[in-house]
């Protein structure tokens, strides 16, 4: 009662506010509003946005002090190295002009997430720089940023960029342009940027690099030694300017392998990243995979680095199978199955067009069995070992 109290509070407060801006506005621009119903539908309008701004400030608030006890966590990076929990985290790509679908998600899973997932290109436009905003907005919700940093050289403005070789040629030993100092300006920024957050921002730089037909940074384009020279590079870049906030996140394709051809070296990488995403049969290249083939045929080979492993995306689409069952035997004792894996981030993507021509759907938030196997497994491992 006292929330549906506060909330109409909040209603009826807003529309007065709106309702008298409206109004002096009319009056100092000399123009006539017009029949009521369009000075209520424009009273609505902001009645929702002021509504909805002060309504998620306090779930953001409130959502800060359940991330209480990852507060120290925050402040020592060498915590977040080496997390005596599994951190959870997830991505939400309608999670755009604000974090209220997040938060809607977390709350299905009854748990704060402590890493929040951001996806971001290299390249010349505003999108494409260091996402401060929404680094800050991280922040203040309490939560560590996760930013996937994917070099698609081909985006910067040759117009902006007179030194970089044409388009159409860029991808074609691209990394090698890269470690050899030819984006610096771009990486020197972003270092910079980053920098400034103080906090720990996890970084996973050109990720799936031995996939030969995903990215263009794969070897279709660049040799694995061109790549561990790229990445040294910007380690190295990042080094100089002085951000060392930076929690290195290599991640490969579990598929494909060769992992020792595409490792940086042990003091350029502090977690192993490993995407697990089962596809089921939406495409001829598909089957219903489940977790121990995606990541357990894997494991010891990834675990030889003597890293922890992040889970950066992990997700089941409802095609070809039972979702909640992947679900449930993916989390069945995961902590004492996989003892490495030390964080664990959900792929919660409603409208994913990167490998298909047509829309995938890895939202789970409306989906009650899959919502109850998770919860249930999670509720199962270990009190040392479960999120907060």
């Amino acid at each position: 009662m006292a929330n549906k109290s506060y909330r109409i509070l909040i209603a009826l407060s807003a529309l007065l506010l709106a309702i008298a801006v409206i109004l002096i506005l009319s009056f100092i621009g000399g123009r006539s509003r017009g029949p009521l119903e369009g000075l209520v539908s424009e009273a609505g309008s902001m009645v929702n946005e002021v509504e909805s701004k002060v309504i998620i400030q306090k779930r953001e608030h409130k959502r800060a002090d359940n991330l209480s006890w990852f507060k120290s966590a925050i402040n020592d990076k060498s915590l977040l190295k080496t997390p005596r929990i599994i951190l959870l985290g997830a991505y939400d790509n309608e999670a755009t002009e604000s974090f209220e679908p997040f938060i809607d998600f977390e709350d299905s899973l009854h748990t704060t997430l402590p890493l929040v997932h951001l996806y971001c290109a290299w390249g010349s436009k505003p999108e494409e720089q260091f996402p401060a905003t929404q680094v800050k907005a991280i922040i203040a919700m309490g939560s560590v940023p996760l930013i996937t940093w994917e070099p698609w050289l081909t985006d910067f403005d040759p117009a902006q960029w007179p030194q970089l070789r044409k388009v159409e040629l860029r991808d074609k030993g691209g990394m090698s342009d890269v470690a050899r100092g030819k984006y610096d300006e771009y990486i020197e920024q972003w270092a910079r940027d980053a920098k400034d957050m103080i906090i720990p921002v996890f970084l996973c730089v050109g990720q799936e690099m031995n996939d030969p037909y995903r990215y263009p940074w794969g070897p279709q384009n660049n040799s694995a030694k061109d790549f561990k020279a790229a990445w040294r590079h910007i380690y190295n870049v990042f080094k100089t300017i002085g951000a060392s906030n930076i929690i290195w996140v290599w991640s490969p394709h579990p598929a494909y392998g060769w992992f020792d051809y595409y490792y940086p070296g042990k003091e350029y990488v502090d977690y192993v990243g490993i995407s697990v995403l089962n596809y089921g049969t939406v495409a001829t290249w598909s089957k219903w995979w489940t977790f121990t083939e995606i990541l357990g045929n894997h494991y010891k080979e990834l675990t030889k680095f003597k890293k922890p492993l992040m889970i950066t995306e992990f997700g089941c689409l409802n095609v070809g199978g039972n979702r909640s069952n992947w679900f449930k035997e993916a989390l069945t004792d995961l902590p004492l199955l996989y003892p490495a894996v030390k964080a664990l981030l959900f792929f919660h993507y409603s409208n994913d067009k990167t490998t298909t021509q047509q829309s995938l759907n890895w939202y789970i938030k409306d989906d009650t069995a899959s919502l109850n196997a998770i919860i249930r497994q999670m509720k199962n491992w270990p009190d040392s070992l479960k999120p907060k």
